[in-house]
């Protein structure tokens, strides 16, 4: 494929870049319902109820249509896969990790998922090779990723005079490889609808997360959760998961794995930007520092400016 077919299957156009925007607000919420319920649940079990209930969710809104059941039928192994390593893996790890250390630390790590991204496609695939921009425009996001709340989460690395462990460290890190790998491995799904799509992977992680669960967590011998842990647990799986995963692969339909990869570039300020909006947090001048690093990187990874030039 020519770099200009490249460019009018992948070229990133504003409408993208809303739905982008709104799945970094949608998922930087994610971490705040995250906080509140593993307080409560165990990671494993909070991972199995967040798949769960989204899949149910996505079943009643498609309802049977666009012959989903024929597609999950079908496509079974293709689903479980993807649900393997676009929920369970990713969820389970990031889960885990934080029993150890902090939502910015974690955020910053899973920020490497479109440099994974970028070098899993141009392994993979023979449409999204890399280039000096993505790779620029991904160290450019993630470095903003850090300004943002590095200084925050960073002295975080050893409390109480205990350094974190290296494994909560590497969980964050494995889940945003799994996340390169689901990016590129998503792209088989292009021909279908983005609900059927989310509510396939979805109900193949609960099939997986269920014996998981229930073998590790033992979770009918937990405390009932108090309500604001049952509110965050909706959240997560209504909001955060089943329509966020319709955005996330309309925008792979749309511009392709390494772009829908940018997400997790916006997460962080999604995550802010609502503590500022609901939480009263103040709005920092690291802040703006990593938002302005995160903007130019993605403009930077797009190449836009760069295609014009050569134009």
């Amino acid at each position: 494929m020519d770099a200009k077919m490249y460019d009018l299957q992948h070229r990133m156009t504003p409408s993208t870049w809303g739905l982008l925007a709104l799945l970094g607000l949608i998922w930087g919420g994610s971490f705040f319902f995250a906080r509140i319920a593993v307080q409560h649940v165990p990671a494993l079990t909070l991972v199995l109820l967040r798949v769960a209930l989204a899949a149910l969710a996505l079943h009643l809104y498609v309802r049977g249509r666009f012959e989903i059941y024929r597609e999950i039928r079908n496509r079974w192994r293709q689903f479980l896969l993807l649900g393997l390593i676009n929920n369970a893996i990713p969820h389970s790890f990031i889960f885990l990790g934080q029993t150890e250390i902090g939502a910015g630390l974690a955020a910053i790590l899973n920020a490497t998922t479109p440099i994974w991204t970028v070098l899993i496609a141009n392994a993979l695939t023979e449409d999204e090779k890399f280039n000096l921009s993505k790779i620029a425009g991904s160290l450019l996001g993630l470095a903003g990723t850090v300004a943002l709340i590095g200084p925050s989460a960073l002295p975080g690395l050893a409390a109480e005079g205990r350094a974190k462990p290296m494994w909560a460290l590497l969980f964050p890190v494995i889940a945003a490889i799994s996340y390169g790998f689901a990016g590129t491995y998503g792209k088989r799904f292009r021909d279908l609808t983005p609900p059927v799509t989310a509510a396939g992977q979805l109900t193949a992680s609960t099939l997986i997360m269920l014996p998981v669960s229930l073998l590790v967590d033992t979770p009918w011998i937990l405390p009932a959760p108090p309500p604001t842990t049952l509110l965050a647990i909706l959240a997560l799986a209504l909001v955060s998961t089943a329509y966020g995963y319709i955005l996330f692969f309309r925008i792979i339909g749309r511009a392709g794995a390494t772009n829908a990869s940018l997400v997790t570039l916006l997460v962080p300020p999604g995550a802010i930007l609502l503590g500022f909006l609901f939480l009263g947090e103040s709005l920092e001048r690291t802040h703006i520092t990593g938002m302005l690093l995160i903007a130019l990187g993605l403009v930077v990874l797009d190449g836009r400016f760069t295609r014009q030039k050569q134009a």
